[in-house]
């Protein structure tokens, strides 16, 4: 009886410690704090090790781009939270999506009338336009 208590307890404290993923910073662009302390910030480098549970804020035009083992996110600018909250909520492609909407079927659509200002421009050139100097 006391070895499965102690197992227990052991296993519990194994799944509290591996249970937070760690994220390696890859890359930083800009102003990127992590939270230490209530209201205490310290800048984000490359290299450092963030749990995901950490709080972070990225300053305006600022990212980081962060791995941990297969997974690998990126956050943007201008966004406070937690590590796990802001890449469940980065825009991208996430895998078991579901499509709402697309056009591709779409046979009305043509783009045989946009030119480029080139071909705009070769069209209204006619010769003597340009003045000798």
């Amino acid at each position: 009886m006391k070895r499965m208590i102690l197992f227990a307890a052991l296993f519990a404290a194994a799944v509290t410690v591996f249970a937070a993923e760690q994220f390696t910073v890859q890359t930083v662009s800009g102003r990127v704090e992590r939270e230490v302390s209530a209201n205490k910030w310290e800048l984000v480098k490359a290299g450092d090790v963030l749990s995901d549970d950490a709080v972070i804020r990225t300053g305006v035009g600022a990212s980081l781009t962060l791995k941990s083992g297969d997974r690998s996110g990126a956050i943007g600018a201008a966004q406070t939270g937690k590590i796990a909250a802001l890449l469940e909520s980065a825009p991208g492609v996430r895998i078991g999506g579901q499509v709402n909407r697309t056009d591709t079927g779409t046979t009305g659509r043509t783009t045989a009338r946009i030119g480029t200002a080139a071909a705009r421009a070769s069209d209204e050139a006619k010769e003597g336009d340009i003045a000798a100097e």
